[in-house]
């Protein structure tokens, strides 16, 4: 299967966990703004150093960053055998950027996918999550806690709660994606790409949509 989609949906929808697993099954690239932009920041490059400002105040990064990163993303080898795009277009600028970036690439969108949840469940989800600040590894103190409080469970590093992750940041950042990215929503509706799912349902939904869309051959 070779699919190019992208996933709309707050912060906290799941759409790492449904790019998982489709990728589990299938050779397709996830590309992520967020841990791109994350790794530019622990790197220290001029885009993370501009970026972390952002960030830690939950806003979005400027579209020209984003945009000049995606386009060398897109361009690498791995991204032609198909790709799921989380976090990129996160407005209707962006979406007409990338859809001339496709032209040019002579490519096309198979679906775009909108992950649907409210925004009291992604706070929770959010404040309970945690990250190893060595290894990457994502944990929730409600529903996947690690055995030794604080202390990672593959690699022993140490589990914090990121700076983005608190209440505040996430109600912002909620409010800034209602905004800006929920017009999306009727821009792809337009083009017959968007398809609804329920956030709150199984992880591998958004890959049993996939598999249905490729059997009855759209």
């Amino acid at each position: 299967m070779t699919v190019r989609i992208i996933l709309i949906g707050p912060p906290g929808a799941g759409k790492g966990t449904q790019a998982m697993s489709i990728r589990e099954k299938h050779p397709i690239v996830h590309i992520s703004t967020g841990d791109i932009l994350r790794e530019n920041v622990r790197a220290g490059t001029a885009l993370g150093q501009t970026a972390k400002k952002f960030m830690e105040a939950g806003q979005l990064v400027a579209d020209s960053l984003i945009i000049a990163m995606m386009r060398a993303r897109l361009s690498e080898e791995d991204a032609g055998r198909g790709f799921i795009l989380d976090g990129f277009p996160r407005n209707v600028s962006q979406a007409d950027e990338l859809d001339l970036l496709l032209d040019e690439m002579s490519l096309r969108l198979d679906a775009v996918v909108l992950l649907e949840i409210s925004d009291d469940v992604v706070v929770q989800r959010l404040t309970s999550r945690r990250v190893c600040a060595s290894c990457g590894a994502i944990y929730n103190v409600l529903s996947h806690p690690t055995k030794a409080e604080g202390v990672c469970d593959s690699c022993s590093g140490r589990v914090i709660q990121r700076a983005d992750d608190h209440e505040s940041v996430i109600r912002n950042r909620l409010s800034v994606y209602h905004k800006e990215t929920a017009p999306l929503v009727e821009y792809y509706e337009k083009k017959n790409l968007l398809h609804r799912i329920n956030a709150d349902g199984e992880p591998d939904s958004v890959l049993k949509f996939l598999e249905s869309l490729e059997a009855s051959g759209k």
